[in-house]
């Protein structure tokens, strides 16, 4: 999925000009990284309020159109009123397509109603990973990377290297093979709640 955004440059800083331009219905971001020197922008608040509602967003390559000219960049923070609909600031990386990025993808669980560990011992899946950092060109990010559980019995574990990649992907590991997600069985169910208990001793 690709995301555009239009921005302007600003000239204005300060809290004082970031208010005023909150009220405008615009939000101060900056755009930094590369051989270029960082520049400040603003956004449509609504267009950056709906796209961050998106999973996708987060994970994508994005395309900035500033005042006639592209940046290609990755969101790495945005900061949110804690309970209003309000966006009060962005930060952009740009990227170079030539050059491998690293980015954390969100992971998409599927076939959990068929695992043997569900549908034969009732066991429950704990999800121990919600997303996984990645390293690829831009170009090859994808939005997420599936997590296929059909095959996992009660009491066993799905770990990062048994994940399915896309080509020029690869996980970001640190230390060991991280477990992604495992189904555990509720106590009493007999031989297979043994099973289930074994993996957490």
């Amino acid at each position: 999925m690709k995301f555009e955004l239009n921005a302007q440059k600003r000239t204005l800083q300060g809290s004082g000009a970031s208010r005023r331009l909150r009220h405008a219905d615009k939000v101060p971001a900056i755009v930094y990284g590369g051989t270029v020197a960082p520049l400040s922008i603003q956004l449509d608040h609504n267009q950056i309020l709906l796209s961050l509602k998106k999973e996708a967003f987060h994970s994508s390559v994005l395309t900035l159109n500033i005042d006639g000219t592209t940046e290609t960049v990755l969101l790495r923070d945005a900061q949110v009123h804690p309970y209003k609909a309000l966006v009060l600031h962005c930060d952009f990386q740009r990227v170079d397509t030539t050059h491998a990025i690293h980015q954390k993808v969100p992971l998409h669980f599927i076939n959990a109603d068929l695992a043997p560990g569900v549908k034969l011992t009732g066991g429950n899946v704990s999800h121990v990973m919600g997303e996984i950092e990645v390293t690829c060109l831009p170009q090859d990010l994808p939005a997420f990377i599936e997590v296929d559980l059909k095959d996992l019995a009660a009491g066993q574990s799905i770990h990062v290297s048994q994940l399915a990649f896309p080509a020029g992907v690869k996980p970001v590991v640190h230390g060991d093979d991280g477990v992604v997600a495992l189904i555990q069985v509720k106590r009493g169910s007999g031989e297979a709640a043994a099973e289930g208990e074994a993996p957490a001793a």
